[in-house]
């Protein structure tokens, strides 16, 4: 925790630093709880709590930058923490040249007409 003079100073000091893994913010002021997100940059933003964004599975928890890259809990654990593979299979007969890019005008008028 670190003792700031004001709102500003705090914008300053936190803006100053690597970025943090949460940023929390405990004012009952809805302008200032937006200031606080458009100008802090964190893995998570919290306002008038110290841990909820932890507690909550529904919620991504990870860093951004220094703090740490993805996120874990829920969906985006599994995003996180999984690889998409392209799988692609093509026949052997023949490739059709037209099918690829670049089109030519007339190409590109088939194939939108056929799609």
């Amino acid at each position: 925790m670190i003792s700031v003079d004001d709102f500003d100073d705090a914008i300053t000091t936190i803006r100053s630093r690597p970025k943090p893994l949460a940023a929390y913010l405990f004012s009952e002021s809805a302008q200032r709880h937006a200031q606080f997100r458009e100008r802090v940059s964190a893995g998570a933003i919290v306002t008038n709590h110290a841990a909820m964004h932890v507690l909550v599975p529904q919620l991504p928890f990870g860093g951004v930058g220094n703090s740490g890259m993805g996120t874990y809990h829920g969906r985006w654990g599994f995003e996180t923490f999984s690889h998409r593979k392209a799988n692609l299979d093509r026949p052997t007969r023949l490739d059709l040249r037209v099918l690829y890019p670049p089109y030519s005008k007339l190409t590109e008028r088939i194939i939108r007409a056929v799609f």
